[in-house]
């Protein structure tokens, strides 16, 4: 099909993103999948059963699949706003007399806080770049705050900073945000969205805040599928802001966009059950092996040098490809760019000038050694007189 409509393949040597549809389902997922595309069911039953099955292994009182973490995002803060109330739920996103402000750390603020405001709430910075304090927190937090938002990641390492660069600035960590939130009676929003190994710290991101975020193309679900977990109370509020709710509710709910399909959301769910019983360390062990075809391919060449660095990431590593732009006669991003004109088209990572990353976990069989030769073929090329 993808030669028929002129779609060039990609070989992801560059990570799980959106930008390339995520990450290749596993073969359970694929035949979980196809199992349920053999008979329909009632959708109410199956979002409260994988519900149901995910809260149970993450130790949280509930949980609902949702279309990505973004749409769980979004509904979360639906469902602070307009509760289980039928007319705030058909009003939204007017959030006339609702409580509609979000409140998040200005040093906080990433890409996807904007999924909070989608269906009608404002964010409100809580402090200033330089940082934020228990004070910044609560001179904000008014009348008309529905929620706090918080931006899950692992404490702070300086020794990735390499890798991802996170200044370290004076901020509230999440149990003192979640004390001084529910203190005052205001739900905690965790985004967590790929905090999802190891897998204790898993489940400690899913029960660190009231309703919290997971994406769940991070471990090997479907794209376009996500889920929130925390207080069942809260997550109730959020099915009924759902796309189910608006067929019962008068055509009122704000999700009824956001839909997920039954092959889905069972996709889902076998890739939890699956993320929670496979040997990570095997997997990992796997992963090494494939660094290692890229690395000794590589070592022919005087000028390039490889190193695995550890990442705050579910990886949980990568392979650095260094090398001097001017031995090599060409910069990463011009490589990397060579590599993206072939077809099939091979995409990894350029970090600077002199820097390329490739990660293998995205990879399916056979491509490591495509990734290599054509890795090998664009060194080899530089270094033709």
């Amino acid at each position: 099909m993808y030669e028929k409509l002129g779609v060039r393949r990609v070989i992801n040597a560059w990570g799980v993103g959106t930008e390339l549809g995520g990450w290749t389902p596993t073969q359970s997922v694929i035949r979980a999948m196809d199992e349920a595309n053999s008979s329909q069911v009632e959708m109410i039953e199956l979002l409260q059963k994988s519900g149901d099955f995910i809260a149970d292994l993450l130790g949280v009182e509930a949980a609902l699949v949702t279309s990505g973490a973004a749409a769980a995002q979004a509904l979360s803060v639906a469902a602070c706003m307009a509760g289980t109330d039928p007319d705030k739920i058909g009003r939204l996103p007017d959030t006339t007399s609702m409580r509609n402000e979000v409140v998040i750390q200005k040093p906080m603020r990433y890409m996807f806080d904007r999924c909070y405001t989608l269906t009608g709430a404002t964010l409100v910075e809580a402090g200033t770049e330089e940082g934020c304090s228990a004070d910044d927190l609560e001179s904000v937090i008014g009348a008309n705050t529905a929620a706090v938002a918080y931006y899950i990641q692992p404490e702070y390492d300086p020794t990735l900073y390499e890798f991802n660069p996170r200044p370290k600035v004076p901020m509230l960590s999440i149990a003192e945000v979640r004390e001084i939130a529910g203190g005052l009676g205001i739900p905690l929003l965790g985004d967590a969205c790929s905090q999802v190994f190891p897998l204790e710290y898993f489940r400690e991101s899913a029960q660190s805040a009231d309703l919290v975020s997971f994406g769940g193309k991070y471990i090997g679900g479907p794209h376009s599928t996500g889920f929130v977990c925390g207080r069942r109370d809260l997550v109730e509020a959020v099915e009924a802001q759902g796309f189910v709710a608006y067929h019962y509710d008068g055509a009122r709910a704000v999700g009824r966009a956001m839909k997920v399909d039954r092959q889905e959301i069972v996709g889902l769910v076998q890739a939890v059950d699956d993320w929670f019983n496979i040997d990570h360390e095997e997997r990992i062990l796997e992963y090494h092996a494939r660094f290692s075809t890229v690395r000794e391919a590589l070592s022919e060449f005087d000028s390039v040098n490889t190193r695995i660095v550890e990442v705050d990431h579910y990886v949980p590593q990568m392979l650095l490809v260094e090398f001097d732009p001017s031995l090599v006669r060409k910069t990463a991003e011009e490589i990397r760019l060579e590599l993206d004109t072939g077809n099939p088209r091979v995409w990894i990572g350029a970090l600077n000038d002199e820097t390329l990353w490739v990660v293998v976990h995205t990879m399916n069989p056979g491509e490591t050694e495509v990734v290599t030769e054509r890795l090998r073929r664009a060194f080899k090329d530089s270094h033709t007189p």
